[in-house]
């Protein structure tokens, strides 16, 4: 395994050649996945988790609405829960902070100095759900950022978990993927595992949880369906190249792009490969944003591609002057996304046009997150944004 920098962080590279880095918290907001009746308590963001949409209205210009500084990069997206905002920083802690005003609640370091805090938080009951770079899977009081319990894997994580209700009695699972090359599955109560299922490399993305099925993609090329109560393999499909984002969901059929320059959608039910995507030789990094009939998604080639949903014909691409690592969110019709041109954009998902945008300066990897129509970023200069 070799070590390699890019824009002032780690990056991992598998022999023999480039494979998925931990750039991104490319995961979005915390949703319960339906898996069974009388769910608990659990955050619910006015976001699509599956599908990285959001509903309600969003103005054509937004102005900034308060910042908040950490000690290092923000590649983490941000989650909302109980007028509280939390995210994680390269600086190794979790933040809490007043949705009101981005004044601090409370921090907590994770793990040891060097160790970082990438994957976003989920918010389950009481407790916020998070890995670190140290291979904890950590849970926190939500009003004091205490620590629960934590669960140890064999590496990294970077990605968010998921939550769904155990597909059998009553209680919450939580499912996350590690750099161990395994996903994990553990009960949200006590940390305990309830069972993992290993692939053939590591595991970056997020878990995607749908009836009664786990899916994710990974650094082994295959997209793997998984069955909830047992975490024993329904099927897998082989997708040729590195995943390193989450994929979006929608029935049957979901959505990716790959290191291997190719956005795909593929029926899970069946295994077959739908339709496949390829414009110019850059990876995909990005997590897809999925409409009724488009599909967006950013690029190594410093664009945002939108894609016919049904074939996967170009619609249109939208410039940037930085790689688009980060993951865009669509909401009343327009994409929000960042650039490693230190951009946060706004894109009009009619005709692909610049709407508005905002100059960071810095680096932005993060994926925005939106609530209740106020939109959230983190950016390589340590800052966490909020606009509305």
């Amino acid at each position: 395994m070799n070590r390699l920098n890019n824009t002032n962080r780690s990056i991992t590279v598998c022999a023999p050649v480039a494979c998925i880095l931990a750039i991104a918290s490319i995961p979005f907001i915390s949703q319960l996945a339906p898996a069974a009746a009388g769910p608990p308590s659990v955050v619910v963001q006015s976001i699509d988790r599956r599908l990285r949409t959001a509903p309600g209205k969003l103005p054509d210009k937004l102005t900034p609405f308060w910042k908040y500084k950490s000690g290092g990069p923000v590649v983490s997206s941000a989650t909302v829960s109980a007028g509280r905002v939390y995210f994680g920083s390269d600086d190794g802690n979790v933040y809490a902070l007043r949705q009101v005003n981005g004044t601090k609640i409370w921090s907590r370091m994770l793990g040891r100095k060097g160790d970082n805090v990438q994957a976003t938080p989920i918010v389950v009951g009481g407790a916020v759900i998070v890995g670190s770079s140290d291979g904890y899977l950590y849970s926190l009081a939500a009003d004091t950022g205490q620590i629960k319990w934590k669960y140890r894997t064999d590496d990294k994580i970077l990605g968010a978990a998921t939550a769904t209700s155990a597909p059998v009695g009553k209680g919450t699972w939580i499912i996350v993927g590690s750099y161990d090359n395994r996903v994990h599955c553990v009960n949200a109560a006590t940390g305990k595992k309830v069972w993992t299922y290993e692939t053939d490399n590591y595991v970056n993305g997020s878990p995607v949880v749908h009836d009664g099925k786990v899916l994710f993609g990974g650094c082994d090329g295959v997209l793997h369906v998984v069955k909830l109560a047992t975490g024993t393999k329904i099927r897998t499909i082989e997708i040729g190249d590195y995943i390193a984002g989450t994929i979006a969901l929608d029935g049957s059929l979901a959505y990716l792009g790959h290191y291997g320059n190719q956005v795909v959608c593929a029926n899970v039910d069946t295994g077959k490969i739908v339709w496949t995507y390829r414009d110019r030789m850059f990876p995909y990094f990005s997590s897809p944003a999925v409409t009724t009939d488009r599909v967006v998604i950013g690029a190594r080639d410093k664009r945002l591609h939108c894609l016919k949903r049904s074939d996967g014909t170009m619609v249109w691409e939208f410039r940037t002057r930085g790689k688009v690592d980060s993951s865009p969110v669509v909401c009343d019709g327009k994409a929000i996304v960042g650039s490693e041109d230190g951009h946060l954009y706004m894109v009009g998902m009619d005709d692909g046009n610049e709407r508005w945008s905002y100059q960071i300066g810095a680096p932005v990897i993060s994926s925005p997150s939106i609530y209740d129509g106020v939109v959230y970023v983190g950016a390589d200069d340590g800052y966490l944004y909020a606009f509305k």
